[in-house]
C-alpha cells in the first residue's frame, strides 16, 4: 500500500477532509467500522467505509492536530510504508489524543498464510517508534524524537472461530500471560515458539 502517481483520487463521502478538528478514524475498517461517530477509511469501498483512499495518502490530507482518536484492527501488518504512517499520526494526533492498533504477533501462523501481509510484529515493534516506560528492554529509535508513548500492551491468545476448545484454552492463555510485563516478556522471549500468539494490542497516546 504505497502512495504513487497511480493511487486513485480520495473519495470523502462524508466530508471529513473539511473537519477542522475532533475527527475519531477506524483506518482499514473493512466490512464494519468502531463505531457510528468515527470515520470508516478503507481503499476498498463498502457500507462502512466513510473514505475510499489509501491511508497513507488520507492522513496526508488532513490537517495537524485534527484527530482525538485512532483506531485500527489488522492493517498495520498490510503496510509497506510503516515509519511514514506513524509520523503521520504523530502529526495528526492531537496532543492528549489516543490511538489503539490491532495487529498479528510474529508467532501467529495465520499472518504467513495471507501473501498481502508485509511485516510481522512483537511486543517490542512500536518502542521503536514511541516512547516506552513499560517494557524492559531498551531498544533505539534511531534518530526519531518520539512523540507518541505507549500506554498499554496486551497479548491475545485465541483460535478461529471453527476450532472453539482451542479457543478457550488460550483465552485461559491469555489471562496468565498478561498478569505482568515479565510475564509477557518471558512469555514472547522463551514460549512462542512452544505456544503461539494471536495478535497484539497496542494503546499509545500522543504526548506532545
Amino acid at each position: 500500500m504505497s502512495v504513487t502517481d497511480e493511487t486513485p483520487p480520495i473519495r470523502d463521502k462524508v466530508g471529513a477532509l473539511g473537519q477542522k478538528g475532533g475527527l475519531k478514524l477506524d483506518l482499514g475498517c473493512g466490512p464494519g467500522k468502531r463505531a457510528p461517530d468515527y470515520v470508516g477509511v478503507d481503499v476498498l469501498d463498502g457500507p462502512s467505509v466513510d473514505v475510499v483512499a489509501d491511508v497513507l495518502q488520507f492522513l496526508r490530507s488532513l490537517d495537524d492536530e485534527s484527530v482525538t482518536d485512532v483506531y485500527s484492527s489488522h492493517l498495520f501488518e498490510h503496510l509497506d510504508e510503516l515509519s511514514e504512517v506513524v509520523d503521520e499520526l504523530e502529526r495528526v494526533l492531537a496532543v492528549g489524543g489516543h490511538m489503539q492498533i490491532v495487529v498479528p504477533h510474529f508467532s501467529n501462523a495465520y499472518f504467513y498464510s495471507d501473501p498481502t501481509h508485509r511485516r510481522p510484529f512483537g511486543l517490542y515493534t512500536f518502542s521503536y517508534y514511541a516512547d516506552d516506560p513499560l517494557l524492559s528492554r531498551r531498544v533505539p529509535t534511531y534518530g526519531r524524537a518520539p512523540r507518541l508513548r505507549i500506554e498499554a500492551v496486551s497479548l491475545r491468545f485465541r483460535s478461529a472461530v471453527e476450532f472453539p476448545v482451542r479457543h478457550r484454552v488460550k483465552r485461559a492463555m491469555s489471562r496468565v500471560v498478561n498478569r505482568s510485563v515479565w510475564m509477557q516478556e518471558f512469555y514472547e522471549e522463551n514460549l512462542a515458539g512452544i505456544v503461539p500468539c494471536y495478535e497484539l494490542d497496542f494503546r499509545l497516546v500522543k504526548f506532545r
